[in-house]
Formats: C-alpha cells, sequence, structure tokens
C-alpha cells in the first residue's frame, strides 16, 4: 500500500515512492500466477478452500466440460468423461495467460460484489449503462442494450462459477482450442477409444476434434463478448470517454475497461491493480488515462477508501506517470 505516513516534499520525492511502491507491486504480481498454479493442483483443496481459488477451479473445469461435451455429445453420460475434463482442466491451468485471464475475472467479480455491498452499486444497470440505454442515438442504444445483456449473463455465470467458451477473447480462446488438439490430438485417446486404438479410431477421434473445434469457431464473434461489447461502447463515447472511469458512474466492469484502455495496461493487469497490495499501479493507471489528482482520490475513496494518495501527486505529469507504469513489469 502506499503509506499514509509518508510525506515527500517534492514531485521527485512523490515520482520515487510511486517507482518503489510498483516495484514491490511487481514482486507480488510476479508470484500470483505460480502460487496459483500450485494451489489449483493441491490434492487437499481444502487447505486453500478460498473463494477466489474456487471461482477459479469452478471457472476452469467448466470450460474443459463444454470442451468435452462438444466432443462427445453423442456419447454416454458426462461421467464417463471424468478423467478427460480433469486433463484438460490441468492443461488450461499450466497456461499462464489463460489463468491470468480467469484470474481477473474471479477478482473482478469480487471487487463487484464488494462495491455493489458496500456503494449500492448494481453490478449491470450502472448510471452509465442508464444514459446510454436512454440515448436517442440508435447506435449507442443499441449497443448498451447488448452489453447489459452481456453483463447480466456474465454475473449469472459467475455465481455459477463458469465461464462460456465464446466469452473469451479470440487469441485465449484459440490457445484453448491448440490444449484441446495437445490433449485429444497427440496421442492420449478420450475414455471412450483409449485402449486398443485402431487407425479407424483414429480417424473418428481426428474427426470429431475437426468438427468440434470449427463448430466453437463458426459460433464466435470476438464483438459480441462481454468484454467485446465494453470496448465498443467506450469507443463509441470518443472524447468523453473519460467518463467510465469513475467507477460509481460507469460501474466495474466498464470502468477496469477504460482503465486498461487509457493506461496502456492488459485489462487482467488493470483489474489485478484495484489489489490492496497494488495502489501504486492503480494511481499511476488514473493518472496515465488522464484523470487529475482529485479525481483520482474519488476512486480511491470508491475502491480503497482506506488509502491515500502521496504528498506531491498532483504535481505527476499524466506521461511520467504512464513513463512510470510501463516500466512495471506488469506494464504494457
Amino acid at each position: 500500500m502506499i503509506d499514509n505516513a509518508v510525506h515527500p516534499a517534492d514531485d521527485q520525492t512523490a515520482e520515487a515512492l510511486l517507482r518503489a511502491e510498483l516495484a514491490r507491486g511487481d514482486a507480488m504480481a510476479d508470484s500470483v500466477l505460480p502460487i496459483l498454479q500450485y494451489l489449483l493442483a493441491a490434492e487437499d483443496s481444502a487447505l486453500f478452500s478460498d473463494e477466489i481459488l474456487a471461482r477459479v477451479r469452478g471457472m476452469v473445469a467448466d470450460m474443459a466440460r463444454q470442451i468435452v461435451e462438444q466432443l462427445f455429445c453423442d456419447s454416454a453420460g458426462p461421467g464417463q468423461f471424468a478423467e478427460d475434463i480433469e486433463d484438460l482442466s490441468r492443461a488450461f491451468m499450466a497456461d499462464s495467460l489463460l489463468l491470468a485471464h480467469v484470474h481477473a475475472l474471479a477478482l473482478e467479480w469480487q471487487m463487484t460484489e464488494r462495491l455493489q455491498s458496500r456503494l449500492a452499486l448494481d453490478p449491470v444497470v450502472a448510471p452509465l449503462v442508464q444514459a446510454m440505454i436512454a440515448s436517442a442515438e440508435g447506435t449507442v442504444h443499441g449497443l448498451a442494450v447488448s452489453w447489459l445483456a452481456a453483463q447480466a449473463r456474465w454475473c449469472q455465470a459467475q455465481r455459477r462459477m463458469s465461464l462460456p467458451l465464446e466469452e473469451l477473447p479470440g487469441d485465449l480462446l484459440h490457445r484453448v482450442l491448440l490444449a484441446v488438439r495437445g490433449i485429444f490430438g497427440a496421442g492420449k485417446a478420450p475414455l471412450a477409444i483409449r485402449s486398443g486404438e485402431t487407425g479407424t479410431l483414429r480417424d473418428e477421434r481426428s474427426e470429431r476434434l475437426a468438427l468440434a473445434e470449427a463448430a466453437i469457431r463458426r459460433q464466435y464473434d470476438e464483438g459480441s463478448t462481454r468484454l467485446g461489447l465494453a470496448s465498443r461502447l467506450l469507443t463509441g463515447l470518443g472524447g468523453a470517454s473519460h467518463i467510465a472511469l469513475s467507477v460509481s458512474h460507469a460501474g466495474v466492469a466498464l470502468f477496469l475497461t477504460a482503465l486498461a484502455s487509457g493506461s496502456g495496461l492488459r485489462r487482467e493487469a488493470a483489474v489485478l491493480a484495484t489489489h490492496e497490495a497494488q495502489l501504486a499501479r492503480l494511481a499511476l493507471a488514473l493518472r496515465a488515462a488522464g484523470l487529475k489528482a482529485a479525481d483520482i482520490e474519488k476512486q480511491f475513496l470508491a475502491i480503497h477508501p482506506e488509502a491515500m494518495l502521496p504528498e506531491g501527486f498532483e504535481r505527476l505529469g499524466a506521461d511520467v506517470a504512464a513513463s512510470i507504469l510501463a516500466s512495471g513489469r506488469q506494464g504494457g
């Protein structure tokens, strides 16, 4: 956290403090995925019955289940393929980019629930979304209605600890499909044909893989995903996109998308920046996105009311903040 007891005399000292805090944040962020992978692989999950861990495991398993059902929908019940779901889940957990995305979704939902409880912030219909839905501009109205529906579905999915494949970013869906090929297309057959495999069965397996992958890709539209719609909504705001940098006005989802876009961070890194151990990154990201110190204080009051910006922060330019942010290992 930014130390409230430190009172730097000028902006140079504030910059040094923020650089040091960012370095500490980097060290913590670098440890997140290795620790998460270790915990997810642990045999005795009762030792780590944490909400985030359970949610990540649930989403990963749900993705694996969807793949197996797509591959073997005409076969016996899903219980027959439990081992395949476990194998595929492990492959997904080993993908650091995919795991970082799922972890970020779990953190986003945790923040969404926290702000709903503390600020009565609706997880679906934030004031900005209401204003867009009421817009006389047909394109804005249509996008807002589509996004609202997508956000409502995401909230329901998070409550079930699930993640529809069609909601993944395009590059991650591609990585998922590559992992599926690695599990089912490189010598490891599903349970139904795992022993005594003949050339005919190998051909059947390859055909199933090709058909399933083609069906998934055919049904996929990145622009219609929740995150795709969020980006399109913010793009439609044009020069007024900064209004989405108010979490109480835009809601958590659009705020995080705007924070990532404005600061140049990956969205996963922007989500992580809202963690209490990443306050320097959050302050720098908001400043790099163009917010003034007074407006950044308002966001801190909403997200981390106990934290304070270092003295002299108001003299830190947006370009300097962006430079410091980019120097961190989570930047860009």
